[in-house]
């Protein structure tokens, strides 16, 4: 009997965000993979580290993470290829994602390859937006607010189109496109209500506004705006 294959969304960074659901995975799992830089440790794993039983299989799916090389066809193809043999053998397979699985997720790239000839099982996780809300200490939406997620780097129109038209944005993926984001915020006369999560929920958490923010960003940070500054408004 064929393995199952879990793909399990970690969460934002706090270990401690992972559902009861992703940590019975974990433990059940007796092969447990996750994306990692070249070289160096994974963020995925070491949010799920204090949960890990021992004993398992660990497979480091090693990939370049600049943007331009992002997502690389090869990687996956090899990483799927060596999962499905661990699930042909019968062996469970968690697959560790950074935040939900489906948002941008690292997973979903696997997902493609393996989910027509293996069982797959997705577990959502807590998405960077959520977790950037709650360390503001604002909502993101409310009543019939339409709620945006925009990655950063997009160009300055296609940016503006997309924030001249919703009430409230998370814009993922800020890093080196912080100064672009900020000219086009201020273009819209949004720059003073926006807000800026860094590392949302793990121990090097920064929240500042927006404009006060001095570059460069680092990848994990994010901007959250509200047209009418706070969703209760």
């Amino acid at each position: 009997m064929s393995g199952v294959l879990s793909g399990i969304g970690v969460g934002p960074g706090d270990p401690d965000l992972i559902t009861l659901k992703a940590l019975k995975a974990l433990r059940r799992a007796a092969v447990v993979a996750y994306p990692a830089p070249p070289e160096g440790e994974s963020l995925a794993r070491s949010i799920a580290a204090p949960h890990l039983p021992g004993g398992q299989e660990e497979i480091a799916i090693r990939m370049s993470l600049e943007p331009a090389r992002f997502p690389a066809a090869e990687v996956y193809d090899e990483a799927a290829a060596t999962l499905g043999l661990r699930l042909e053998a019968g062996h469970d397979v968690a697959v560790l994602c950074e935040g939900d699985p489906f948002v941008y997720g690292s997973f979903l790239y696997l997902f493609e390859r393996l989910a027509g000839r293996h069982r797959v099982e997705v577990i959502p996780g807590v998405s960077s937006p959520m977790a950037c809300a709650a360390a503001l200490g604002l909502p993101l939406a409310a009543r019939n607010d339409v709620l945006a997620l925009i990655p950063a780097p997009l160009d300055a129109q296609r940016l503006t189109a997309q924030l001249a038209n919703c009430e409230a944005a998370a814009i993922v993926k800020l890093g080196r496109h912080l100064e672009k984001v900020r000219r086009v915020l201020a273009g819209l006369g949004l720059l003073e209500r926006a807000h800026y999560v860094e590392r949302a929920s793990m121990a090097a958490e920064r929240v500042l506004p927006l404009a006060a923010v001095e570059p460069p960003a680092p990848y994990f940070s994010m901007a959250i705006v509200h047209r009418r500054g706070a969703a209760w408004r």
